[in-house]
């Protein structure tokens, strides 16, 4: 029997593909609301190695679809997408808790 729930430790490390199925990372952690228990965002760990410095974005968890047959996640962002949102790059100006209009992104979240 296929079980519907998958433990987060098989979620961390999981590759994501973009829209055109480019690799565009792996998922490093994922954030919880604290009251619900729902996963509101995936940070996606991009580069490293042979692709350069790493970075972190954070992906909306409901933009990630697990394909079954990759045992992968896929989105429908792009890898340049990412990289024009919010991302540890902004220093102290992102805040990986806040959700606000602060970041309001179109492949992001809205409040």
């Amino acid at each position: 029997m296929a079980h519907t729930l998958v433990p987060s430790d098989h979620v961390e490390t999981a590759s994501v593909y973009g829209r055109g199925d480019e690799k565009i990372g792996t998922i490093e952690r994922l954030m919880l609301e604290k009251k619900s228990g729902t996963v509101a965002y995936a940070v996606v760990r991009c580069g490293g190695l042979l692709k350069g410095e790493v970075r972190h974005y954070p992906v909306p968890w409901d933009s990630l679809k697990y394909d079954v047959a990759r045992k992968a996640y896929t989105t429908n962002l792009t890898l340049e997408e990412l990289r024009s949102g919010p991302s540890e790059l902004d220093g102290e100006a992102f805040d990986w808790g806040d959700r606000s209009a602060t970041y309001r992104h179109p492949q992001y979240w809205s409040v």
